[in-house]
This record gives C-alpha cells, sequence and structure tokens, in this order.
C-alpha cells in the first residue's frame, strides 16, 4: 500500500438519525452508506466482525483507536464477503505488520466498496450511543451538508421489524464433513453462520450438513439428523416466523436442539417467550455472563441487538417442557441463554445468545459444543 493513499484521504461525513455529525476522512471505499450504527469493544477480530454476517446492514464504530494493524488475511474470514454496511475507526494503521498478512484493511474495504470514515473521535461517537442508543446513520464522501445527509438517514429503513436471515443465508445446501471418525450427523439452519461454527462442530467428529434458511421440516429430517442447529444472524427476531414455525415442529418431534445468538432469540420466541430491543446491544469480547447451571463465570464474545424477555426467577411450562433461563450477563441480567427440559428433567434442547464459536476469542464457552454433543448422545 502506497503512503499516498493513507495520508492523502477525501474529507467525509458522518450523520446520525438525532443530528448529531462527525467529519473526519474516507476509509475504504469512497461514496455513501447507511444502516445502524452500532460500537464493538474488541481490541483485536476485526477481520472476523467485518466478515460475520450478523452485521448486515450495521455500522460498525470501533471503540479500539488503532485498528487495522495485522492487515486482512485469507484464513481468518467467517464468511465469503464483509458484510458491515460501514466501518468507523479513529487511527486506522498505514502499513499492516502481520506475516499472514495479504492485504491491508484499506484495500480490502475499498476492493468490496465498503463505506467508511476514519479520524473521527470514536470515544464520543460510542458515549453518544450509549446514552441515545443505536440508531440509523449516515458515512458519506460525496455529500458535505449535514442536513441533506440527515434527511437521507431519515429514510432509511429501521433495524425494528426487518427480516433479514434470508439475505445472507446460503442458497444451496453444503457439507462439513467430520474430522476423524463420524459420531454424529447435523442440521445446522443458515441464518448467518460463520465458517467457525460447523468447524468446531467438525472437531468433534460432527458431519455438519448447512441448510438454507428456508428449509422445510421435511427438508431437515431428511438429512437424518441426530440434532438440529440454529445459527447467528441479523435482522429483528419479532419480524421471522418460517424459522420459528419449524422449530417448533423440530421440537414437536423430539430433535434436541442448540442455538446461537440469532438461533437463542427464535426458540425463545418458539417457547412463547417475547423479544425486545436493546438500547445499544452488546457487541464484543469482554462481556462476562454466569452459567447458571454450573455457576462459572465466562468472558464471552456478543453481537446481537435483540433479546429474550423471560422470568430468570422460575422455570415457566411450555407445550414441550419446561423452560428456564440458564444463562444471563452480569452487566446487565440481560437472558444469554435458555434450556428445555421434559416432566423428567432430561435436557431436551438449549441455546445460548452469545458466541462459545468466537473468534479469535475468548474461548471460555467452546465446552457447549461438547454440551450439544452430549445430549444428541443422551449423556446430557
Amino acid at each position: 500500500m502506497s503512503l499516498d493513499k493513507t495520508y492523502r484521504r477525501t474529507p467525509a461525513l458522518l450523520v446520525l438519525e438525532d443530528g448529531r455529525s462527525f467529519r473526519g476522512e474516507a476509509y475504504g471505499a469512497e461514496g455513501e452508506t447507511f444502516g445502524e450504527a452500532v460500537f464493538s469493544t474488541g481490541m483485536t477480530g476485526y477481520q472476523e466482525t467485518l466478515t460475520d454476517p450478523s452485521y448486515h446492514r450495521q455500522v460498525v464504530v470501533m471503540t479500539a483507536p488503532h485498528v487495522g494493524n495485522t492487515g486482512m488475511n485469507d484464513e481468518d474470514q467467517e464468511s465469503s464477503r464483509i458484510w458491515v454496511s460501514g466501518f468507523v475507526v479513529r487511527d486506522p494503521a498505514r502499513v499492516p505488520s502481520s506475516w499472514r498478512s495479504r492485504r491491508s484493511l484499506d484495500d480490502a474495504l475499498r476492493e468490496q466498496g465498503v463505506v467508511g470514515i476514519s479520524g473521527i473521535d470514536t470515544r464520543a461517537l460510542t458515549r453518544h450511543l450509549r446514552e441515545r442508543g443505536a440508531m440509523r446513520v449516515g458515512i458519506s464522501s460525496v455529500e458535505a451538508d449535514p442536513e441533506v445527509l440527515l434527511h437521507r438517514v431519515l429514510e432509511s429503513a429501521p433495524m425494528a421489524g426487518t427480516e433479514l436471515a434470508d439475505e445472507v443465508s446460503t442458497r444451496e445446501a453444503y457439507v462439513v464433513p467430520a474430522e476423524g471418525e463420524k459420531r454424529l450427523t447435523v442440521a445446522a439452519v443458515d441464518l448467518g453462520i460463520k465458517a467457525n461454527t460447523p468447524r468446531m462442530m467438525a472437531e468433534r467428529g460432527i458431519e455438519v450438513h448447512v441448510l438454507p434458511s428456508t428449509s422445510t421440516l421435511e427438508q431437515v429430517l431428511a438429512v437424518a439428523p441426530d440434532g438440529v442447529f440454529y445459527s447467528n444472524g441479523p435482522g429483528d427476531p419479532a419480524a421471522t416466523t418460517h424459522q420459528i414455525a419449524l422449530l417448533q415442529g423440530l421440537l414437536e418431534q423430539g430433535v434436541p436442539y442448540f442455538g446461537i445468538c440469532f438461533g437463542n432469540q427464535l426458540f425463545g420466541r418458539a417457547l412463547g417467550f417475547d423479544t425486545y430491543k436493546l438500547k445499544y446491544g452488546h457487541r464484543g469480547i469482554n462481556q462476562p455472563v454466569m452459567d447458571r447451571t454450573t455457576g462459572k463465570v465466562e468472558v464471552t464474545a456478543h453481537n446481537h441487538g435483540f433479546a429474550v424477555r423471560a422470568p430468570l426467577d422460575a422455570p415457566t411450562t411450555t407445550p414441550y417442557g419446561e423452560a428456564s433461563v440458564s444463562h444471563v450477563c452480569l452487566n446487565d441480567d440481560v437472558v444469554e441463554g435458555l434450556e428445555l427440559r421434559d416432566a423428567a428433567g432430561e435436557l431436551r434442547a438449549f441455546s445460548v445468545q452469545y458466541h462459545p464459536e468466537a473468534a479469535a476469542g475468548p474461548h471460555d464457552a467452546a465446552y457447549l459444543f461438547d454440551r450439544f454433543t452430549q445430549l444428541m448422545e443422551g449423556k446430557a
């Protein structure tokens, strides 16, 4: 990357839907973009964040001031492309320095048409979002008038009420083979799945059939799965209906279930719980969560703007068994996991709101894949 691209940047403008504006310089592609402004507290793993389909239609503000020093490589992708609608950094690295780097972050954003902005006070922007909540935002390097850009921001679609899983899901089913001896088969419904998820199952001897979000009950059962998995993904769970009905059909059949993030929210709705939008969400790799089944506290990775509303102090009777909250966020008591047990107290299904498959980490919650394996083997 030439130094000219680092120092000679086009002026850029960021405007939030409440009228707050910031001026900086274009970073990545030049042009204009809109989305929901959210902040991520991770100090590493920005490549995984950018390629996580859960960030579809979101403009990510990095709270770490210096971003891009390790560049972009070919191994750490969570999907085949960058999904964020925009990227906001304070002090971008001028030159990547990692031996694994194949291109600069700036070049990768530009190549994929992702509009960003640099050189703004991301601390002030993050504090504003914490106080006012996540909101629509626009970034532009072609419009210098904040009032004009604000008008376009207000015309853009809000995150609440949007169904986005079908936009990020695979169009064709594919198989990730088990490593070593095959022990089990899982049907994974792709709502925005990250590449590390089937990889972690494969390491445990699980053959993973990744299916489109539009799959029917018959198509899922045709895999003859020992268990069904629902992935992370973008959008409002209240706007989703097909995948909830599919999950209810699977629960009626007694198929073991594990869900992550969006899969947790849809599990909650399938059980009869409500979901709601968080003020500014949980995003980053340093969130403390307690597993109430063991009393263990984990440092976890998060990326969600919606949560399940379920009672923390007592189980709830559902048509499928007794549901209870298994995990809770220690920062704000948000529900971080659910479990479903039958009349004999045996575990039938469970989910977590955070990311046990997190890359670049932390890895405190990787045991949940072992718990899923034990559930399918009847040992949970």
